[in-house]
């Protein structure tokens, strides 16, 4: 039989929606297929009522979407910032369909009270004052996402990542993976700091560590074909899974060059 390649499935953070991932996707094609979905009251996709604004409720959400979509292939989940932490969440809920799991500008772990209760108020104001009118003007589809954000999807998620318990549950469900994962961090993030993202990784098992050179919070977005080699090179030569067939030959493993320092 011959093997399939996996679904990999973009998981977005906090006030984002799935278009942060389409310069990757592009990047990552026509070798393997990224699907990108916006999580309820983010992009285009409405919050069902019965679904609490937790990380647990929504990596339940994404496990049972994930399941639909891939429909019986393997998958590997990519997450960024707090999309890592609704990774994590729906990890287990994917059983032996898991293969592996990229972790992007995603870490912590480590509870702060002060920095955390900053970025709750700094996070509510936001959402409280911000001029949802501009995501009626032209050639704003980049921030409509931010601005048009289900309120309680933005206040609850926000509050409940920073909140004791969830944080300190992190390494819990990093140690529990029972697949390999990559954790990318980049050396300029001032949002995610490398230090976090190794701290949270070496809770994992079996994992590998990117430090991305120059890069911010975003390297979807800075530097896909960078972040697309990282990516391919570990898929296929350290998860042994295989692209899709119509895809070209693959890439050098970034792992041994100068664009990214590993541990």
């Amino acid at each position: 039989m011959t093997p399939v390649s996996p679904l990999l499935v973009g998981v977005h953070g906090w006030l984002l929606a799935g278009r942060l991932w389409h310069p990757l996707r592009q990047e990552l094609a026509p070798r393997w297929t990224l699907w990108c979905p916006d999580l309820p009251g983010f992009g285009a996709s409405d919050r069902p009522r019965g679904l609490q604004a937790s990380l647990a409720s929504y990596g339940r959400w994404l496990a049972e979407a994930v399941q639909r979509e891939a429909a019986g292939r393997p998958v590997v989940l990519l997450g960024h910032s707090l999309g890592g932490s609704v990774a994590l969440h729906a990890a287990p809920l994917l059983g032996g369909q898991l293969r592996g799991l990229v972790q992007i500008a995603a870490g912590g772990g480590v509870f702060q009270p002060r920095p955390f209760a900053r970025v709750r108020r700094g996070g509510a104001a936001f959402v409280r004052w911000r001029p949802a009118w501009l995501a009626r003007l032209p050639g704003t589809g980049a921030i409509r996402s931010p601005l048009l954000a289900d309120d309680r999807a933005a206040r609850g998620l926000l509050a409940c990542s920073t909140n004791r318990g969830a944080v300190r549950q992190l390494p819990r469900l990093a140690a529990a993976l029972t697949v390999p994962s990559l954790w990318i961090a980049g050396s300029r993030d001032q949002v995610m700091e490398p230090r976090y993202v190794r701290h949270l990784a070496g809770y994992s098992p079996d994992h590998q560590l990117a430090i991305l050179s120059g890069v911010g919070h975003l390297p979807m977005v800075e530097t896909p074909r960078e972040l697309a080699a990282l990516i391919d090179a570990w898929l296929e030569d350290d998860l042994a899974l295989p692209a899709q067939p119509s895809g070209p030959q693959s890439v050098a493993s970034p792992f041994s060059c100068s664009s990214a320092s590993c541990a």
